[in-house]
C-alpha cells in the first residue's frame, strides 16, 4: 500500500534521516545529499517541488532500480564515480542517471566509458585480426657535403619495415591508428585505414638509422613509427611540437606494442608463423576473440 503526498505535505514532513524504498531496496540519507543537484529529479522531490510516493512503512518509495540507485546515492555524497573492477551494470546506471536527470553524474558516466577499452565499451562476441609483418634491408648512397665542393659518397644501411593487418572488427583498427603515430617532418601524423569500406591497415616505416643525417632521412620522405610514451599523457608539455612517445625500431617492438593493445581488447592468440614459440619474431600472427 502507497501513500501519496502533495508539495505542501513534503514540506513539512521531510526531514533528517530520510529513508527510501527504491525498487524494494532501503536506503537512510540526508536531505542535502538528495538534492546536493538541485535541478535534478531527486533535487526537485526533495524541495517539495513534486509530490512523493511512500510506502506502508513511511519510506519515500521510487519505483526505479534499487542496485543501481546504491552509486547514485554515491555519487550524491562525494561527487566521484566509484565503480568496482569489472562492473557490467554501466548502460542500466546511464539508463537510471538519466531518469533522475543528474547531469555531472552521466558526465562522470560518459568520461568513465571513454577510457574503459573497446571490448568492455561493447564490441563484437567474435572477432579475428591477421597480421602479417616484413622487414627488408636496403642500401641507400649518398653524398655527404664537407665544403663548398667538397662531398663525400657515403652508404647506409636502412631498415623498411611493414605490416599488414585485417581484422573483422573495425573498431579495433580505429584504435590502433590512434595508437600509432608516423613521425614526419612536418611532425606527427595518424595512419589511416587502406579503405575507408575495407577492415585493412597497413603500415610502412623506416626507423632513422644513427649514421644517416637528418636531412637525407628527410629527402628520402621516410617516415618513423611511435606509440605514446609509458607516462606521456595528454597535459604533458610538447616537446618540438611532439608528445612524449616511444619509438618504434624494428618488428620485435612493433608486434610487442600490438599484443599489449591485441590483448587488453579481449583478444588471444591463435596462429603464429614460423615459429610458434617465437611470437615477437613471427611474419604472420592470427589472433581471435570470443
Amino acid at each position: 500500500m502507497f501513500n501519496l503526498n502533495s508539495p505542501d505535505d513534503n514540506r513539512s514532513s521531510l526531514q533528517d534521516p530520510v529513508a527510501l524504498n527504491v525498487g524494494g531496496e532501503i536506503f537512510t540519507t540526508t536531505l542535502d545529499t538528495l538534492t546536493r543537484c538541485r535541478d535534478s529529479m531527486l533535487g526537485a522531490m526533495f524541495t517539495g517541488q513534486i509530490p512523493v510516493l511512500r510506502d506502508n512503512r513511511g519510506n519515500v518509495f521510487i519505483d526505479r532500480d534499487g542496485k543501481a540507485f546504491r552509486y547514485i546515492l554515491n555519487y550524491l555524497r562525494s561527487g566521484f564515480l566509484d565503480l568496482p573492477d569489472g562492473f557490467a551494470d554501466l548502460s542500466l546506471l546511464r539508463r537510471e542517471a538519466d531518469f533522475f536527470q543528474i547531469r555531472p553524474l552521466l558526465e562522470a558516466i560518459h568520461h568513465h566509458e571513454a577510457t574503459l577499452p573497446l571490448s568492455v565499451r561493447g564490441g563484437p562476441l567474435a572477432a579475428m585480426l591477421m597480421v602479417n609483418v616484413e622487414s627488408k634491408a636496403r642500401l641507400l648512397h649518398f653524398n655527404l657535403r664537407h665544403g663548398p665542393e667538397n662531398y663525400v659518397l657515403r652508404t647506409c644501411s636502412v631498415q623498411a619495415l611493414a605490416a599488414e593487418l585485417f581484422c573483422t572488427w573495425k573498431s579495433f583498427l580505429n584504435l590502433l591508428c590512434k595508437h600509432f603515430s608516423y613521425t614526419t617532418s612536418q611532425g606527427l601524423a595518424s595512419p589511416h585505414l587502406c579503405n575507408s569500406r575495407q577492415n585493412r591497415l597497413k603500415l610502412e616505416w623506416v626507423p632513422k638509422p644513427e649514421k644517416l643525417p637528418q636531412d637525407q632521412y628527410d629527402k628520402q620522405q621516410y617516415r618513423g613509427l611511435t606509440v605514446p610514451g609509458a607516462e606521456s599523457t595528454p597535459s604533458d608539455e610538447v616537446v618540438n611540437n611532439r608528445w612524449s612517445s616511444c619509438e618504434i625500431t624494428d618488428r620485435q617492438g612493433f608486434l610487442e606494442e600490438l599484443l599489449k593493445v591485441a590483448l587488453a581488447e579481449g583478444f588471444k592468440i591463435d596462429l603464429v608463423v614460423p615459429d610458434p614459440a617465437e611470437v615477437l619474431n613471427c611474419t604472420s600472427l592470427r589472433m581471435v576473440k570470443g
